[in-house]
């Protein structure tokens, strides 16, 4: 059981490790990749750096957890809950806490495919805990290849009739433990009157869905926020002026609150996140 886990490493993520571990919690880092910041070729604008690369960056961010012993997982978080602790499950293991922070940037995760903004809450949706009830013995979809859409497709499973996965022409990933029809065509179009009835096909087929899940990539920030109930407008997280999400002891910090995408920010949120949850666990406060 640990004080915190933080489920991203770029610098919201760590600078939110470092402020809470310094400040007596025990934390864990779980995050699958380096994100948004290992991509960028150059930082020129961030202090005390004429130049740097992203990935420079990011592995100056996981020297600093190591010179702390903060524990760190390379692994994908594909759901979160919470009964009377938080529980953060993985593809590999579940880990508990009592406080959570999200911190793994901004979503990115919606296709470019015609049907699936028009049809949100008609029919796609983004999460299969909240909404699978609604699909029970009809015919659904799961549109991704990764560990994240076998994920939500166990879930769907005992409750729908028949659960599809729309590859969407990508690699299916290997070692999957569940039984699933799969479709791996690109996906054209997702089409309905009022709801979704169907997706089409670059080939002209087409399949008759009661409704579609978007599970692309890894589960996003926004993803898991939704997953456990926390408020998301305009693809970012709502946040009070702590940091702290609607869900009570969740914490957003980083690109997923919106305003500025800047590093500065990010560290900035970060920081701040770890000092309000060490006061929490220093004053015993939920």
């Amino acid at each position: 059981m640990y004080d915190v886990i933080i489920i991203g490493s770029g610098p919201a993520g760590v600078s939110a490790a470092i402020y809470a571990k310094r400040g007596g919690a025990n934390v864990l880092v779980i995050a699958k990749d380096a994100g948004t910041v290992g991509k960028a070729k150059k930082i020129e604008n961030y202090y005390g750096f004429k130049s740097i690369t992203g990935e420079e960056l990011y592995k100056n961010g996981l020297e600093q957890l190591e010179n702390l012993n903060i524990e760190f997982i390379n692994d994908e978080v594909v759901q979160l809950n919470y009964t009377n602790q938080f529980e953060v499950t993985t593809v590999n293991n579940i880990y508990k806490s009592k406080y959570v922070v999200l911190a793994t940037g901004v979503s990115r995760n919606i296709p470019n495919i015609k049907g699936i903004k028009e049809f949100e809450g008609k029919g796609v949706s983004y999460c299969a805990i909240c909404d699978a009830f609604f699909y029970r013995n009809k015919n659904v979809a799961v549109l991704g290849s990764g560990n994240y859409a076998i994920h939500e497709a166990g879930i769907l499973k005992p409750v729908v009739k028949s659960v599809t996965l729309l590859t969407n022409s990508e690699k299916l990933v290997e070692n999957r433990d569940i039984d699933l029809n799969i479709n791996e065509k690109k996906v054209r179009e997702v089409r309905g009157f009022d709801k979704v009835d169907e997706v089409i096909f670059d080939d002209d087929s087409k399949e008759s869905i009661n409704g579609v899940f978007v599970a692309i990539g890894t589960a996003s920030t926004n993803d898991l926020a939704r997953k456990i109930g926390a408020k998301v407008e305009n693809n970012k997280i709502v946040v009070k002026d702590n940091l702290e999400t609607t869900v009570p002891g969740l914490y957003a910090c980083g690109d997923c609150t919106g305003g500025i995408l800047q590093i500065s920010k990010a560290t900035y949120e970060g920081t701040k996140v770890g000092l309000e949850i060490v006061n929490k666990i220093k004053n015993n406060l939920k």
